[in-house]
């Protein structure tokens, strides 16, 4: 499966993740793809915020970062 990841302000990747015989990946999986930590982002599909232990359904999502710098 092959998601769009766009994280706003930062840029935008393609990541493609495996299925792994009976579990799909996670929203957090998708971001650990991108090194990024669930505990410092939303996740948004069509604009509306989704969970992170939630399977990825979807083809594109946007990464808001919640904390940035010091």
């Amino acid at each position: 499966m092959c998601v769009t990841v766009d994280v706003k302000g930062e840029g935008t990747y393609e990541i493609d993740l495996a299925t792994d015989g009976d579990s799909s990946p996670t929203y957090t999986d998708l971001l650990h793809e991108v090194d990024l930590s669930p505990h410092e982002v939303s996740v948004l599909v069509d604009g509306r915020p989704v969970p992170e232990d939630q399977p990825v359904d979807a083809d594109h999502v946007t990464v808001l970062r919640l904390i940035k710098g010091g």
